[in-house]
């Protein structure tokens, strides 16, 4: 049975809410689904399907998007976390904007644009790294050793005389 036959067999389902957002060679979809479960993604030349189980509640989800314009299926991937489900789809004709995501013009109820980061690109030509690959890298070093540690937590700080004196309070 192919991924989309098993997400198929969902009969119960509800769209999951999603926002997207668009960048000069990539477009995301980030699907707003706590606790997902059973993720299924399928990418097609001109629509994409979502799938998942996702919540404390186990709620079945489902969306198909027909898409604005041609994605390469190959290069576009995925990416699950606790909260969501970021999808980036990677555009046949990168640098060209996509005034929306889907094909049609119709307002899904589910779909919303993403304003946090959406950033007006076509002005912008020193994009060195596409949001995914920036994405990509900031989740490999996730859990790492060798990350700095910001909070200075396990720090031992001495100072040149031994004990540093707090100033007495005015």
């Amino acid at each position: 049975m192919s991924a989309m036959e098993r997400c198929s067999v969902i009969i119960s389902s509800q769209p999951a809410t999603a926002k997207w957002y668009d960048r000069r060679d990539a477009v995301f979809v980030d699907f707003c689904v706590e606790d997902s479960k059973n993720v299924i993604v399928h990418f097609e030349k001109s629509k994409f399907d979502f799938c998942c189980v996702g919540g404390t509640d186990e709620i079945k989800q489902q969306n198909t998007v027909d898409l604005f314009e041609e994605i390469n299926p190959k290069d576009s991937k995925y990416r699950r976390t606790d909260r969501s489900v970021l999808v980036c789809l990677r555009k046949v004709e990168p640098g060209k904007a996509w005034p929306r995501l889907t094909k049609d013009k119709t307002k899904c109820n589910w779909l919303s644009v993403d304003f946090n980061n959406w950033k007006d690109w076509e002005d912008d030509s020193d994009e060195d790294l596409s949001s995914f690959d920036k994405f990509s890298e900031m989740m490999n070093t996730m859990g790492r050793d060798d990350v700095p540690d910001f909070d200075g937590a396990g720090e031992e700080h001495d100072s040149e005389n031994g004990d540093e004196q707090m100033p007495a309070l005015e």
